[in-house]
């Protein structure tokens, strides 16, 4: 009795080749990031800050993982991103890239590192490929940012780029307010997506902007938009990872679903520990040596 060979349909293929759910082990690239925009794939990104949590992240397929800047809010203890360094943002990135074996780790460029020009932001993007080992690199602005975009990328280095609002702008803006509402200001994003998808970004972050406008960039564009707090249709979407996971305390954007409820779990933890070592019951017998 003989067995035809079965060979696996479109989808099965497409399966094997998606950024989440795929069966791949090797390292995701921007060449996998542009064939997924092609297929029509949504993806998820989070960030990360350290090798275990990055390893977590890793396991559970997340594909892009962005070692942000949003690190000085919810990982450093300031209170904006602006003070945020290239030797902090090298040190955690390094220890993002150690920590994972399948996921596009992308570095952010702080403030101050990329806004004196081209030379500057290809010095600092060079280090952060170079020490701390990143797929890719982001920094913030459209327009004003693009000529920053096309040095790195003809020299080799991935961009992706970061329009809408941007949090190094956050004393310009006196806040974090919605971007793009109205004719004028929509018009300008639009400008802004186009700017650094022609300057070769391999992806753009739309960060608090409507649902309408970030659609529509969606359609224009042929690279893939990130979306944070900004509607459904954006090709990938991004979290911090302390919100999405509910470590984070206190009023939370109205963009951010929390999935669990991590910092709750972890107190409780602690106190356990405390309570067991407090009463005696730590170490216990098992956990003693003779």
């Amino acid at each position: 009795m003989t067995h035809a060979l079965k060979t696996p349909d479109s989808s099965q293929k497409a399966d094997s080749k998606a950024l989440y759910g795929g069966t791949s082990s090797r390292r995701i690239t921007v060449r996998d990031i542009a064939a997924a925009k092609e297929r029509g794939e949504k993806w998820p990104m989070l960030t990360a800050y350290d090798a275990m949590t990055a390893s977590v992240f890793d396991e559970a397929g997340i594909p892009v993982l962005l070692v942000g800047d949003s690190m000085g809010n919810c990982h450093l203890g300031y209170e904006s991103t602006v003070p945020v360094t290239m030797d902090e943002i090298a040190l955690l990135s390094a220890a993002v890239v150690r920590g994972t074996k399948r996921a596009l780790v992308v570095g952010d460029l702080p403030f101050g590192s990329y806004q004196e020009g081209a030379v500057q932001a290809l010095r600092n993007a060079t280090r952060l490929v170079k020490e701390a080992g990143v797929g890719a690199v982001k920094l913030e602005g459209g327009e004003r940012s693009a000529h920053q975009i096309e040095l790195l990328v003809q020299a080799g280095i991935p961009v992706m780029a970061h329009v809408g609002l941007t949090p190094q702008s956050v004393n310009a803006y006196g806040g974090y307010p919605v971007q793009g509402r109205g004719e004028e200001a929509a018009q300008q994003l639009l400008r802004d997506a186009k700017a650094v998808q022609d300057a070769g970004a391999f992806a753009v972050v739309l960060e608090l902007v409507p649902a309408e406008l970030a659609a529509e960039v969606t359609r224009t564009l042929h690279i893939p938009t990130v979306g944070i707090g900004a509607g459904v249709e954006c090709d990938a979407q991004v979290l911090v990872w302390t919100d999405m996971a509910g470590m984070t305390s206190g009023r939370l954007p109205r963009f951010v679903k929390q999935y669990a409820q991590v910092r709750e779990v972890l107190g409780g933890a602690a106190k356990a520990f405390a309570e067991d070592v407090v009463g005696g019951a730590y170490p216990a017998e098992e956990h003693s040596f003779h």
